[in-house]
């Protein structure tokens, strides 16, 4: 004699915030399958909750990419940004933020490999797209200011500028992450000395 299903299985645990346990579980399937590798159901399974409550909050698996991809940016340019010295000069804050941007992909690991997730961008709405905008927007102005000092060479772009210091950064954490690469607190603090000396000219 068969057990019915509903017997065989286990209760769910409670979870109190389930809005809160969906966006933690997205983040870590898709920073691991990617955003079109992973099936709702995979992301329920994960989140501890059923499939039609993933649509009770989120209209759609856009919608829920959206969400996350906007709270993480945002996380991210207060963790790299917020509270640095506003007496440092450009040279103290440029190797802070380099030192910053290091130790968010080592100690939050999914959501730097979430928001580096090429698969993602097709699902991103004007919000996204303009939030996204909007920050890069502020570093490109802030290297642009560096310029007009006479601290960054001039006869390359801010917004070129930005683009190889951060492939840069990207190169080195992903040769680290398929170990080709083991970085200490020498290399990385070289390799920001080098990305300085290429932006000063």
């Amino acid at each position: 004699m068969n057990t019915p299903t509903h017997l065989s299985r286990p209760p769910r645990p409670r979870i109190k915030d389930k809005r809160a346990a969906i966006l933690r579980a997205a983040l870590e399937v898709f920073a691991e399958g990617g955003v079109n590798g992973v099936p709702i159901p995979v992301l329920a399974d994960r989140a501890g909750v059923g499939t039609g409550t993933i649509y009770r909050y989120f209209a759609s698996k856009d919608a829920l990419v959206n969400e996350l991809f906007r709270e993480q940016r945002i996380a991210l340019a207060k963790r790299l940004f917020v509270d640095l010295s506003p007496n440092a000069g450009p040279y103290e804050l440029f190797v802070e933020v380099w030192q910053r941007m290091f130790d968010f992909a080592r100690q939050d690991p999914d959501a730097y490999r979430f928001l580096e997730l090429q698969d993602h961008r097709p699902y991103l709405d004007d919000a996204s797209r303009s939030l996204d905008s909007k920050l890069l927007r502020n570093i490109v102005m802030t290297y642009h200011g560096f310029q007009v000092q006479g601290v960054f060479r001039k006869d390359i772009r801010p917004e070129i500028l930005l683009s190889l210091v951060w492939g840069s950064f990207v190169n080195l954490i992903r040769s680290e992450r398929d170990g080709y690469l083991a970085l200490s607190q020498a290399d990385i603090d070289s390799a920001g000395e080098a990305c300085w000396s290429l932006c000063t000219g």
